[in-house]
């Protein structure tokens, strides 16, 4: 069983933010995934379902980005998943808008998210789909650039993006199950 952590901040406010890429992400990999109706556990919504083949649970934290450590650890531990099966997806300032990148291990970035989780889990064996959401051209405006709403043509573009998310997923969970 595979845990996939979407991370983002709950509520309608927050809805279609760069932010929010994990939780775009996590969204379109559930109705790939079949996965059942959206449950309230774990101070999270979680979904199950099976994704190419693997047992999967869709996790999205409910206690906003700082705080998403507490979701995965309950999470984890209701469902005994090995840290490294769990694959978190965040949005990440340090790449262009729409790029991607994968990593197993390491620190957090900057990303307070994954900062948490690190801390809560006490491992950084876990592996990160990172989702370029670019960077605005003045450091004062990093908060409003983050939290702003993406527009028809970025989403667009991050359908893109988030096919090869899937794919990189994949690879992921066939070299886990390689492993196993």
């Amino acid at each position: 069983m595979f845990l996939i952590v979407g991370l983002g901040n709950p509520g309608s406010e927050y809805e279609n933010t760069r932010h929010n890429a994990g939780f775009l992400f996590v969204d379109a990999l559930a109705s790939e995934a079949n996965a059942t109706p959206e449950q309230n556990r774990f101070q999270a919504i979680f979904q199950k379902g099976r994704w190419n083949g693997n047992e999967v649970v869709i996790l999205k934290p409910q206690t906003f980005m700082n705080l998403s450590g507490t979701s995965v650890l309950e999470c984890m531990q209701f469902f005994k998943i090995a840290p490294s099966n769990i694959v978190v997806v965040f949005d990440d300032l340090d790449q262009e808008f729409g790029a991607l990148r994968t990593r197993f291990g390491g620190g957090h970035g900057g990303h307070n998210g994954v900062r948490d989780i690190l801390a809560r889990i006490g491992t950084d064996q876990f592996h990160r789909i990172k989702i370029g959401i670019g960077r605005p051209q003045h450091k004062s405006a990093v908060t409003s650039w983050v939290l702003g709403k993406i527009s028809a043509s970025e989403f667009e573009a991050l359908q893109s993006t988030f096919a090869t998310g899937r794919e990189r997923l994949q690879a992921i969970l066939h070299q886990i199950n390689k492993k196993a």
